[in-house]
């Protein structure tokens, strides 16, 4: 075998296992290998691509995934119409459904079982071999065009490498989110102080619908692919092109099952009413298609569905069980969340012993009473929830369910801000659930990403008087001896827990800042203050007007800044962070001048372009000589002004006449 052959070889097996460990890891939320040997093999990967150029895959796990930014979603009429399906709850109305089949058809047919997934429906064109458009079902006639959305999804391909697919076809799929992933993403938004997702299908819903990719390439979806769409008829069966499409390379579900009739159709169903639960996905139902091509086009369509195919539609379980207590948990932002204890009780395949009850609100909604027989479901969301109270079982002496007014874990007496549905806990430096969960917030994978220092041992430390505060963390070096003496704690382990500490302080700024904890200071955001501000000192010194001047920054995130940096506790441990060498200001890439034709010139970016980025106009401007500013005041020479600008920006550049441009203008004066 040739060096050449060799490489070719290595490169592909690299590239094919790093997509199976990636799909593990975002999409299942199941890693199979840890952090650093994914890490040892992509560097490994791209050491192989740097030596042989010509090798590399175009979609190697090594390239940026996403990262577009889309202006609007381009309209999209679709090549053949995204119908509905027509549903039922009734085993009767599917054998009605059966008879007028028989009745058009004859009895010689069969049926395809397909599980009904609980996601975004999806059309895909690919014109030889390639991803061309990825179009959302809209109207059912139109839709929106969210191909760069769709390309950071995993298990979508982006290029087939089979042989014996047709140079132009439709693929009809559901794009959805797992459980395991949907409940890490929204525990992580609730930290974060943002509103929860009800269930998987919001998220995922929600996330196609984000304008930039690459803020989408950072959230787990997948796809299941279930109907093939070509102008010259390829297969004689539904079935068939399912087998076909799947050996392209698309993800089809291994559960379908061919059906030689309405029996085993209702057996299949029975057979998922009992397991959909068991699934790492939420199904709603299953899809019942007739068969053969053929027969699909003799039965034809109604004004609004198919005549060949139904959906039958599973009840979401409901069962009543009896309210034992509620307690009060303390999330790491301080926000105190409702949880009610229940009488165990068997729902949707699991024993169910708690269920939220998400905020005051929907205890007072509920008007629920000590020893109330409540009823429960599970239905779309993931955590149970009561539903309703069962008034004629209450004991007459029962005493209506007081929130608490003050935090349980600490006694601080609980704030609830004006619009917001939460109470929490002010005393976020002395309360001991909401110091433990900062630390395992600022030592996660997402921020600091210290190897050795888990949920656990954080916990361990902080219970045993070795660490109280995020700078703590960076003292334990100073506390070896005394480490050693911690059961189960040997010194290797010790040793890459200090060794990831100290590698910690590399950490960019932004992953610093999302680290603090902040409320309402996620990834997205701390990336863009500190693009804006660049060091820690001048946004600490941020007004409310100069930090609503950020892009996608508002009222209540500058509030939440301006309280945060207003403690004394909280600056003095930032000062310790900076004295122990933590990165506090962002890195400045060197300019390289391609012109003075802007030298003295002022300018702010603001809104959404469709043929640059922000980040792509200010290198512009900096590489031409001029000055990005960060608020709008008498100084500034020009606004560049896009799509979806803020209003109060907007106002006040007028108010002070400064000139508005678009980005074409911008270019003209620089000359391109």
């Amino acid at each position: 075998m040739s060096v050449n052959q060799q490489a070719k070889q290595q490169i592909e097996t690299l590239t094919a296992e790093l997509k199976q460990h990636n799909y593990n890891y975002y999409v299942l939320a199941q890693p199979t290998i840890s952090d650093y040997e994914f890490d040892q093999k992509l560097e490994q990967l791209a050491k192989l691509e740097k030596q042989h150029p010509e090798l590399a895959d175009p979609e190697s796990p090594t390239q940026r995934v996403g990262g577009e930014v889309t202006k609007e979603f381009k309209t999209v009429r679709h090549r053949w119409p995204m119908l509905s399906l027509g549903n039922t709850y009734s085993a009767q109305e599917l054998k009605d459904f059966d008879q007028r089949i028989r009745k058009a058809i004859g009895d010689q047919f069969e049926y395809v079982c397909e599980l009904k997934f609980d996601g975004l429906s999806m059309s895909m064109t690919y014109e030889n071999g390639k991803l061309a458009r990825a179009v959302t079902r809209g109207n059912g006639v139109e839709g929106d065009d969210v191909t760069a959305n769709v390309r950071t999804i995993h298990s979508v391909p982006k290029k087939i490498t089979a042989s014996d697919y047709p140079d132009l076809f439709e693929i009809r799929g559901e794009v959805f989110m797992h459980r395991k992933a949907f409940d890490r993403l929204n525990n992580e938004r609730i930290e974060s102080g943002e509103v929860p997702y009800a269930n998987p299908r919001n998220f995922a819903s929600g996330t196609m619908k984000l304008q930039d990719s690459g803020e989408v390439a950072r959230r787990p979806l997948d796809c299941f692919l279930y109907f093939l769409y070509t102008e010259k008829q390829l297969f004689k069966t539904h079935w068939e092109s399912l087998q076909a499409v799947k050996g392209w390379g698309f993800h089809v579900s291994e559960h379908n099952r061919l059906c030689k009739d309405m029996d085993e159709v209702l057996e299949f169903i029975q057979y998922w009413e009992d397991r959909r639960f068991d699934l790492s996905f939420d199904i709603d139902g299953i899809v019942i298609k007739v068969n053969s091509y053929a027969q699909q086009q003799e039965l034809g369509f109604t004004a609004k569905v198919p005549r060949w195919a139904i959906a039958y539609k599973y009840k979401a379980e409901q069962v009543e069980t009896v309210l034992q207590s509620v307690e009060y948990n303390v999330g790491r932002t301080g926000a105190v969340t409702p949880v009610a204890n229940l009488k165990p009780v068997l729902l949707a395949g699991t024993t169910v012993k708690r269920a939220t009850l998400h905020n005051a609100n929907e205890i007072l909604r509920l008007d629920l009473h000590e020893g109330d027989a409540v009823f429960v479901e599970k239905g779309g969301e993931i955590i149970p929830k009561i539903i309703s109270v069962n008034p004629q079982k209450r004991n007459p002496d029962a005493k209506p369910i007081a929130y608490v007014t003050h935090c349980p874990a600490c006694g601080t007496e609980l704030i609830r801000k004006e619009g917001e549905a939460a109470f929490y806990c002010p005393n976020d430096e002395g309360c001991p659930p909401q110091i433990v969960s900062k630390m395992q917030h600022f030592v996660g994978r997402r921020a600091m990403n210290i190897d050795g220092l888990g949920d656990e041992t954080i916990e361990n430390l902080y219970q045993r008087g070795f660490i109280a505060h995020i700078s703590d963390i960076y003292d334990l070096h100073l506390k070896y001896d005394e480490l050693t003496q911690i059961e189960r704690f040997g010194e290797k382990s010790i040793r890459n827990m200090l060794d990831g500490i100290e590698k910690s302080k590399q950490m960019p700024f932004e992953k610093v800042l999302f680290g603090l904890g902040i409320r309402y200071i996620g990834e997205t955001v701390a990336k863009k203050l500190v693009a804006y501000f660049k060091t820690i000192e001048k946004l600490m010194a941020a007004s409310f007007e100069e930090l609503v001047a950020v892009d996608e920054i508002g009222g209540r995130i500058a509030e939440s800044l301006i309280e945060y940096f207003s403690i004394e506790e909280h600056r003095e441990e930032i000062a310790k962070l900076q004295r122990q060498g933590l990165q506090f200001a962002a890195e400045e890439k060197e300019v390289v001048l391609q012109s003075e034709s802007l030298s003295g010139k002022t300018f702010i970016i603001s809104g959404v372009f469709e043929k640059y980025s922000r980040d792509e106009l200010k290198d512009l401007i900096e590489q031409n000589g001029g000055k990005i500013l960060s608020s709008i005041s008498a100084k500034l020479n020009y606004l560049v002004a896009g799509d979806n600008m803020g209003p109060s920006k907007l106002e006040k550049a007028t108010k002070l006449n400064i000139p508005i441009i678009s980005d074409e203008e911008l270019l003209k004066m620089i000359g391109l």
